[in-house]
């Protein structure tokens, strides 16, 4: 069973572009979602994220991080709601707590808890995109001429952990099949057998390393040896396009954040502006998920001919 978030080599737009703009791209996402607090901003963000996972075709990875990130909104809702007793809507006293103290339950700390949760499910959804659209060999390669030991550990990083995953499902299935007379495998167990696992499968690897020559320093050209000619790699042609929505996001929080649309605040109370102008501008950042769409080939060719042609089997 492989994992939502193994990379999937497909033929389209976002697998196809260099690492470099995907990151860029897909980085200004996550800038957006970290820096803006306005809930109808945050949603926008997040739905840029789901339709530009849905059109790189890896629909498991963003269901997947749309899971993980709604467990963590709700979690973040409740602890925010119970340590934070800031705010002048009280909806609940639920009196001394240990540690705690005297817990007030306000409509204010809820709502923080909700923006903070929505930043979470934004930014899972943003990473896990990136992680089922980007190739993490191509990452290895781009980011070799800076830091070679940096770029191995990214790389086996990348690979590593969706592997984790889908190790831990297995597990999980294996605990479930062994039948009711097992006994039953904690969740305390799991992750002993995961650990030890990848503690396993890290020795191989080191020693795989080692056997290829990794350890060794890299080798000196001899004096007046001629280096081998360096070919610069030609850019896809995908790359504009997400580099121009990378601008397009940074250009729209810049406008958000220089002139206060959508502003929201939660303490001491709730205060929200909602003008045209915040819809406007959380409208273009939804739009920046349209990126990775392709416009199929069959519809092109029949325009260039002029229109002329029939429609068979749905490619004209």
């Amino acid at each position: 069973m492989t994992s939502p978030l193994a990379y999937r080599p497909k033929r389209l737009p976002l697998q196809m572009a260099s690492p470099v703009a995907a990151a860029a791209y897909l980085g200004a996402l996550v800038l957006a979602a970290f820096l803006l607090s306005s809930p109808v901003m945050l949603v926008a963000v997040l739905a840029a994220a789901v339709l530009a996972g849905i059109l790189a075709g890896v629909g498991s990875a963003v269901a997947f991080g749309l899971r993980l990130g709604l467990v963590l909104a709700v979690l973040m809702v409740v602890v925010n709601g119970l340590v934070t007793s800031r705010g002048e809507t009280v909806l609940g006293r639920l009196g001394d707590w240990p540690l705690l103290g005297p817990v007030e339950v306000t409509a204010e700390s809820l709502a923080a808890g909700a923006v903070i949760g929505l930043r979470a499910v934004a930014v899972m959804v943003i990473m896990a995109v990136y992680s089922a659209a980007v190739d993490p060999d191509r990452v290895l390669r781009a980011t070799r001429p800076l830091a070679r030991r940096s770029a191995l550990t990214a790389g086996l990083v990348s690979r590593l952990v969706p592997l984790a995953v889908t190790d831990l499902t297995r597990l999980g299935e294996a605990a479930r099949l062994r039948g009711p007379g097992a006994a039953p495998a904690g969740r305390p167990a799991l992750a002993r057998r995961l650990l030890a696992g990848s503690l396993d499968r890290t020795v191989d690897l080191a020693a795989t390393l080692e056997l290829r020559g990794f350890s060794l320093p890299a080798p000196v050209p001899s004096a007046g040896a001629a280096s081998p000619p360096v070919r610069s790699p030609r850019r896809p042609r995908q790359d504009r396009r997400f580099f121009l929505a990378a601008a397009v996001v940074v250009a729209v929080l810049a406008v958000i954040q220089l002139s206060g649309a959508g502003h929201f605040a939660t303490y001491p109370l709730i205060e929200y502006e909602l003008t045209p102008a915040a819809l406007s501008l959380a409208l273009a950042l939804t739009a920046t998920g349209l990126t990775p769409w392709r416009r199929r080939r069959g519809a092109a060719s029949w325009r260039r001919r002029g229109g002329r042609g029939y429609r068979t089997g749905g490619q004209e």
